[in-house]
C-alpha cells in the first residue's frame, strides 16, 4: 500500500524519503516521471511530497519505489548543466528561501541577487537576504553593504547581516528559521553551511574554504538534503548555485517579478513596454530621475536580454 512522504535527501538515482510516521525509507523512482509544469533534469526533488511504497516489507534488500509526485506549493530552480534541459530544481515546498551573499571574499554581484530574487518571486518563495562575513568588510565594502541593505529593505525584503564564524547576528537568522522549511542558497564560498553549522552545531555539515587564486568558492554540498532543527523547522542545504534560472517566464513577464519595476510600470505610456526602447515608458525615466535604482533596472536588462547566460 502506498503511503505519503517527504523526499529529505536526493543523490541522483536514490531519495531518502520520511513517512509521515518519522521512519525514513531509502526509494528510487517506479517508472517514468514527468513533470506537466517545468521541464527538468530531477523529477523529484529535496521537499517534494511523494506517494511511496516500501519494499522492505518484501525485500529488505530493495528499495521502496516512488509512485506519484503530489503538487508543489512552489519550488526553487536553477540552470542546469544539461543542455537538453532547462533547470534543476534544487527544493520544492519551502516557506522561505535564505539567499547567503557577500559583498566580498568572494563577490556576490547585485545582478545575481537580482535574478534570485526575481526568480524567487515568480516561483512564490519568499527571500531573506544574509550578508555573510561582515567581519571582512571595511571601507568600501561598507558603504556597499549599507546601500544594499537600504535598495532591498526598501522593496519589504528582510536584510541581516551576521558573521558565522564568530557568530554575530546568528539569534536574528534563528528566528527568521524557526518553525519554518527553508532552502539555504547562494555561491559557493559565501558560508552557507558554516552558517548552518553555527545555527545546529551538532549537524556538522562540510564546509571549507574559498579558493585563494581566484577568490571563489569550493563545492562542498554535492546534493541537496533536508536537515531538522533542534528549535523547530526545517533547512534544506543545495550545492552552490553558479547560475540561477528563471524558467517557463515570457521575457515580457519578467518586470512582473521585480517589485521596485513592476510598481512604476503601472504609469508607462505603452501596457507592453519591455521598458528598454519605447517612448514614455516611466521606468526610465524614474531611474534618470533617481527614484528607481541603476542596479536594479541593469539587472532587469541583463536577465531581458539574455536568458541562457550565467550570472556571477
Amino acid at each position: 500500500m502506498a503511503e505519503k512522504g517527504t523526499v529529505i535527501k536526493s543523490t541522483g538515482s536514490q531519495y531518502v524519503v520520511r513517512a509521515e510516521d518519522g521512519s525514513l525509507h531509502t526509494c528510487r523512482i517506479k517508472g517514468k516521471m514527468r513533470l506537466d509544469d517545468i521541464k527538468s533534469t530531477n523529477p523529484v526533488a529535496v521537499g517534494d511530497y511523494v506517494m511511496f511504497e516500501d519494499s522492505a516489507v518484501s525485500n529488505e534488500d530493495e528499495d521502496g519505489s516512488i509512485t506519484e509526485l503530489l503538487e508543489r506549493k512552489n519550488y526553487v530552480v536553477r540552470k542546469s548543466t544539461n543542455l537538453s534541459k532547462q533547470t534543476h530544481v534544487l527544493a520544492a515546498n519551502v516557506d522561505q528561501a535564505l539567499l547567503v551573499v557577500t559583498v566580498n571574499f568572494p563577490v556576490t554581484t547585485p545582478v545575481f541577487i537580482d535574478r534570485f530574487l526575481a526568480s524567487a518571486e515568480a516561483y512564490g518563495v519568499p527571500v531573506v537576504i544574509v550578508f555573510n562575513k561582515i567581519d571582512r568588510y571595511t571601507g568600501n565594502n561598507l558603504e556597499e553593504l549599507e546601500t544594499y541593505r537600504a535598495l532591498y529593505e526598501s522593496m519589504g525584503y528582510t536584510v541581516i547581516e551576521v558573521c558565522a564564524k564568530k557568530e554575530i547576528g546568528l539569534d536574528k537568522v534563528k528566528e527568521v528559521l524557526k518553525d519554518k522549511v527553508s532552502v539555504v542558497a547562494g555561491h559557493s564560498g559565501v558560508g552557507k553551511s558554516t552558517l548552518i553549522n553555527r545555527i545546529e552545531p551538532g549537524l556538522n555539515l562540510k564546509t571549507d574554504d574559498i579558493s585563494e587564486i581566484n577568490n571563489s568558492g569550493k563545492h562542498t554540498t554535492t546534493h541537496a538534503e533536508m536537515h531538522k532543527f533542534s528549535f523547530g523547522g526545517y533547512v534544506i542545504d543545495t550545492p552552490g548555485i553558479r547560475g540561477f534560472g528563471i524558467a517557463n517566464i515570457e521575457k515580457e513577464e519578467i518586470a512582473h517579478y521585480f517589485r521596485d519595476i513592476f510598481k512604476v510600470s503601472s504609469d508607462c505610456q505603452y501596457g507592453n513596454c519591455t521598458h528598454l526602447h519605447e517612448p514614455g515608458c516611466a521606468v526610465k525615466l524614474a531611474v534618470e530621475e533617481g527614484r528607481l535604482a541603476l542596479s536594479r533596472y541593469q539587472s532587469y536588462v541583463n536577465i531581458f536580454e539574455s536568458s541562457t547566460s550565467k550570472y556571477r
